[in-house]
């Protein structure tokens, strides 16, 4: 355990600091706004928000610092975030569109071209090229629910707030079997605007302490593909109506397409051995899977919710970049493995454009002398291995701004 400086601290601002901070993102010509979400009663108010999250999405893109902090030391800890905010700025006014988004989309488009061949192969009686229409089938969908939905979830596939909206409904509830307002909701307005925030966004979701650490990191993720839609359907409770119904249908609709193509493409005579073939290939990477959702956050500084840092310490404190991985660069995108720290200060660019402002980030933060936290995957691995009691079952609820080690 240490403490947090108390200069990293959030500074009161006159007024109590609330609503009348916060101003709305409008367009993407304003890379970020003020980060307001610092009480739980601020994302309660979110979450009573319908919509599947499009506009909130948009906010929380755009959140940013408070550039007029009180005095001059806290105007000099908040230009940090300005200044680094301006140099990625310029690097992505001067990136074509292909950088910006065309090469991710373009990674996803070959992702469902595999798809047909997939299928095919999964027709053979020859047990080398069924195999590999299982791969290949795994490699699609990894591809797909992964970096599709994660890039889905920002708004990061189009500029068009309605064409983001549908993206969104189709990648994560047709192919990722979730519903597109929960996942939106704790995906952006948890974990990323309260990353490492008790209570908030700990990461605590992925922990189940009643598991061995041996089933924990090696057997039950491949239960994911299981577990998924009936999370999503004690998520629709809160949900009005038409959005559970909607949700219902598209799952039942990626479901279905997948099972009927496996009947009558591949040739599958029985029920049962469609199923197992859907579920191989949807379990096939949910290991690496929830190992990067826990190596990346967990372990490292815990923030309490009334005395939380300033975003840029808070950001480069509690996430941590993995080494590239050709495999997992490539199917869970840039922005979930050596780009992570990236992707938490700045969630609308994509995959490739975390990527490209990788080393301006990384050179920034070296030379104000802040972390830049890496380790490697059998690292992260390890410590999880022989810590995990401490760091899975037993961390004890924090109450105060502290950083778990």
């Amino acid at each position: 355990m240490q403490n947090v400086p108390e200069e990293w601290r959030e500074e009161q601002r006159a007024g109590g600091g609330g609503e009348m901070d916060a101003k709305p993102w409008e367009g993407r010509e304003a890379l970020f706004q003020i980060n307001t979400g610092n009480s739980k009663q601020d994302m309660d108010r979110g979450k009573e928000n319908g919509e599947t999250g499009v506009k909130e999405r948009r906010k929380e893109n755009g959140e940013m610092m408070n550039e007029g902090g009180k005095g001059m030391k806290g105007t000099d800890k908040e230009s940090l975030m300005m200044e680094l905010t301006r140099l990625v700025q310029k690097t992505v006014k001067e990136s074509s569109w292909w950088e910006r988004r065309g090469i991710d989309i373009a990674i996803l488009v070959l992702a469902f071209l595999l798809l047909p061949p997939a299928f095919l192969l999964l027709g053979s009686s020859q047990v080398l090229v069924f195999v590999l229409g299982m791969v290949l089938m795994g490699v699609s969908h990894a591809v797909i629910t992964v970096k599709g939905t994660h890039l889905a979830s920002h708004g990061s596939l189009s500029e068009s707030p309605a064409w983001a909206e549908f993206w969104a409904v189709f990648f994560i509830e047709v192919c990722g079997s979730f519903t597109a307002r929960a996942g939106v909701t704790g995906h952006i307005k948890m974990h990323h605007a309260h990353t490492n925030v008790i209570g908030l966004g700990d990461s605590s979701t992925w922990k189940i302490p009643c598991l061995p650490r041996s089933v924990y990191l090696f057997t039950a993720p491949l239960a994911v593909p299981i577990i998924t839609p009936l999370v999503a359907l004690g998520q629709l409770k809160d949900h009005s109506v038409s959005q559970a119904l909607r949700t219902v249908l598209m799952v039942f609709l990626g479901f279905y397409s997948q099972y009927w193509l496996l009947m009558h493409v591949s040739g599958f005579q029985h029920l049962y051995s469609s199923l197992l073939c859907m579920l191989l290939c949807r379990a096939m990477f949910s290991i690496p899977y929830i190992h990067v959702n826990i190596f990346q956050h967990i372990g490292l500084s815990m923030f309490s919710p009334t005395r939380r840092p300033k975003r840029i310490y808070q950001m480069t404190h509690g996430v941590l970049n993995l080494p590239r991985n050709p495999l997992l660069d490539w199917i869970f995108g840039h922005s979930l493995i050596n780009c992570h720290v990236e992707h938490h200060l700045f969630p609308f660019l994509s995959d490739n454009m975390c990527l490209k402002v990788k080393p301006i980030v990384s050179q920034y933060l070296k030379e104000k002398e802040l972390p830049y936290q890496e380790d490697t995957y059998l690292s992260r691995l390890q410590l999880f291995f022989h810590k995990y009691q401490e760091l899975m079952v037993f961390a004890p609820p924090i109450t105060e701004l502290v950083g778990v080690q």
